[in-house]
């Protein structure tokens, strides 16, 4: 009998975390996100600013929101916490949330950012380079992932005013990228 095994510990962690706090927006109204998980200009002096230059990664609008970045993570993390190991893959996630997070607010100061897009964006270029073989070859299927994904993005960013931030979607394939080319492969 086959039994089910917790495979991707960082990676269900994140998954949880994010549905927790979306069922206590749900019970708050959207109260807690906007306190504890979005990233917006505030004052240097709140020691909340700090926290949520690392938590914004874990809210979500709502479940529509959660569930298109959680697909995206569930599909591809697993794999690349098997290939990379889990404090790779922790990492990853930590400097894709600070950096859009300051990033954000250098640029959008007066907008907030929630959401996981910036770390699927991150998995996804980060994906494309794992079947390099030595360490001075690009893959063919990072050249396309990059054109395909980064470029709707450029041209989203410039033609369509909405609430997704394209911005953050370019930083964290752009981070997921480096980590990649840098990366020592088979860490597990």
């Amino acid at each position: 009998m086959k039994r089910i095994t917790w495979n991707a510990p960082v990676i269900l962690w994140f998954v949880v975390l994010s549905g927790c706090i979306l069922a206590l927006d749900s019970i708050t109204y959207g109260n807690f996100s906007r306190h504890y998980c979005c990233i917006y200009q505030t004052s240097f002096l709140d020691p909340l600013f700090y926290l949520r230059l690392f938590t914004h990664v874990l809210g979500h609008a709502n479940f529509q929101h959660y569930a298109n970045n959680m697909m995206i993570i569930l599909l591809v993390g697993p794999l690349l916490e098997e290939k990379y190991g889990s404090d790779f893959l922790l990492k990853l996630i930590v400097t894709v949330a600070f950096v859009t997070g300051i990033l954000h607010i250098l640029i959008s100061p007066n907008t907030g950012l929630l959401g996981a897009s910036g770390i699927d964006f991150a998995f996804i270029l980060l994906a494309s380079i794992t079947g390099v073989k030595k360490g001075h070859e690009i893959p063919l299927t990072l050249i396309i992932v990059a054109l395909i994904y980064l470029g709707q993005q450029v041209i989203e960013g410039i033609t369509i005013q909405d609430n997704i931030s394209q911005f953050t979607h370019i930083i964290g394939g752009c981070i997921g990228t480096t980590y990649g080319l840098s990366a020592k492969k088979t860490r597990r």
